[in-house]
C-alpha cells in the first residue's frame, strides 16, 4: 500500500482470466464481512439532522435580518448544503435503502428540492463516470469547459486570448475558479431539465427546483436589502461550488488518463485511477466519504460509515495482489492536482500521470509506467 504519491507499486503482470476471479474474491470477502449491509439509523439520524440543520439556518436568515452578519448565516447555509448534496449522493448509490424507488426519491428531495440541482442530470453524468473513471471519451469529469487535463486537450482546443492565458497557468487558477462551480451545477442542471431527450421524472425535477431556486431568491431578497442580499447569494454560492469542488478535486484528478482503446479489468479500472485521502473521522465526515475513492468505486452501493473499514481490508488486498493502491494527505492530493493541470496547461508532455502500456506478455492488463 502506497502511503505518498511517488512511492505506488506496479500492478501485477496477470493473465486476462486471473482478472475478474481477483475482484471476485475481494467482492466474496466484503460481503462476507457484511459492509455492504444497510445502515438505516445511521442514515435517518443523518437525513433528519441535516433537515433540522437546514431549517435552523434558514430561520437564522430570517430571525437576525438585514445586516452584513448575514454573510456568516450564508457561508453556514453553503456548508449545510453541500453536506446534504452528499447525503443524496449516498442515495442515489442506493446505500440508504435497499429499494431503489426509495433511494431516487429522497435524492431528488435531497438535490432538487434542498440543494436546487438535477438529480437526473447528476445521475446521467456521475453513472458514465463511474464506469470508465479518467478514461478518455468516456468520463464526462475529464472533459471540463475550461481546463485541459489531457495532453491531447490542450493540444486541440482553440482558445481565445483569455483562454490561452487561463491555460496556461492552470494550475494558478484552478482552485479560485471553483468559487463558480456553484453557478455551473445550478446552470447545467437547468439547461440538462430544457434539454430535449428522455429523462425520467423530468416534470418532478423541474416542479421541485423550480419552487426551490424561486422561493429561495425572493426569501433572501424578501430578508435583506439588495445590496446584502447580492452579497449573501454571492457568498453562499461561492463557499457552495469551493466547498464541492475541493472535495471532488482529489478523486480523480492527477492519477494515470486511460486510452480509449484500452482493455482493463474493473478492479485495477477502479483502483489504479482513484486517491484515497487519509485522515481522521472529522475528514471523513467533512468529505461525505469521498476520501475513500477506491472502495467507493468497488462497491459503490456499501454504506458510506463502513467504508473507513472496508479500506485496510481492500489495500491489504491490492498489495497481495500488487495492484497500485493510493493513499496521500489532504494537502499532497491538492499540490499533486495544481502540478498535474498546471503541466497540462503549460503543454508539456511528461506529466505526472503517465499514460497505462499494455504488458507485453498479458495483454490487456494495464502496467503504469514512467513517473508513478
Amino acid at each position: 500500500m502506497a502511503t505518498e504519491p511517488n512511492s505506488r507499486t506496479q500492478s501485477t503482470r496477470r493473465g486476462r482470466t486471473a482478472a475478474p476471479q481477483e475482484f471476485t474474491e475481494l467482492a466474496k470477502n466484503i460481503r462476507q464481512s457484511g459492509l455492504l449491509k444497510r445502515r438505516y439509523g445511521y442514515y435517518w439520524t443523518k437525513i433528519i439532522g441535516l433537515f433540522l440543520a437546514f431549517s435552523a439556518t434558514v430561520l437564522a436568515l430570517i430571525l437576525i435580518g438585514d445586516t452584513w452578519w448575514q454573510m456568516i448565516t450564508a457561508g453556514v447555509l453553503a456548508c449545510v448544503l453541500t453536506q446534504i448534496a452528499f447525503l443524496g449522493h449516498d442515495a442515489a448509490h442506493r446505500q440508504i435503502f435497499a429499494s431503489g424507488r426509495w433511494n431516487d426519491w429522497v435524492s431528488i428531495v435531497l438535490v432538487d428540492f434542498l440543494v436546487g440541482m438535477s438529480y437526473g442530470w447528476w445521475q446521467h453524468k456521475h453513472t458514465r463516470h463511474h464506469a470508465n473513471p479518467n478514461k478518455s471519451g468516456s468520463d464526462p469529469d475529464i472533459e471540463l469547459p475550461i481546463f485541459a487535463v489531457t495532453a491531447e486537450q490542450a493540444e486541440s482546443r482553440q482558445s481565445s486570448r483569455l483562454m490561452t492565458w487561463v491555460r496556461g497557468r492552470q494550475g494558478l487558477v484552478f482552485f479560485p475558479l471553483l468559487f463558480l462551480e456553484g453557478i455551473s451545477l445550478h446552470v447545467s442542471s437547468v439547461q440538462r431539465l430544457a434539454a430535449p431527450g428522455k429523462l425520467k421524472r423530468r416534470w418532478a425535477e423541474i416542479a421541485l427546483i423550480t419552487v426551490r431556486l424561486t422561493s429561495y431568491v425572493l426569501l433572501v431578497f424578501w430578508v435583506l436589502s439588495p445590496g446584502v442580499a447580492g452579497a449573501f447569494l454571492g457568498v453562499q454560492l461561492g463557499i457552495f461550488g469551493f466547498y464541492m469542488g475541493m472535495a471532488f478535486a482529489p478523486n480523480h484528478m492527477g492519477m494515470p488518463i486511460v486510452p480509449k482503446n484500452m482493455r482493463i479489468d474493473f478492479l485495477r479500472r477502479q483502483v489504479l485511477m482513484s486517491r484515497n485521502i487519509k485522515g481522521s473521522r472529522f475528514l471523513d465526515t467533512a468529505m461525505g466519504g469521498l476520501n475513500y475513492q477506491i472502495e467507493h468505486h468497488l462497491f459503490p452501493s456499501m454504506p458510506r460509515p463502513h467504508l473507513r473499514k472496508a479500506a485496510p481490508m481492500i489495500a491489504a488486498y491490492c498489495e497481495e495482489h500488487r495492484i497500485t493502491y493510493t493513499r496521500t494527505s489532504l494537502l499532497q492530493a491538492y499540490v499533486r492536482v495544481a502540478d498535474y493541470i498546471n503541466r497540462v496547461g503549460l503543454g508539456k508532455k511528461d506529466v505526472f500521470t503517465c499514460p497505462l502500456v499494455q504488458d507485453r506478455q498479458s495483454p490487456g492488463v494495464p502496467v503504469p509506467v514512467g513517473h508513478s
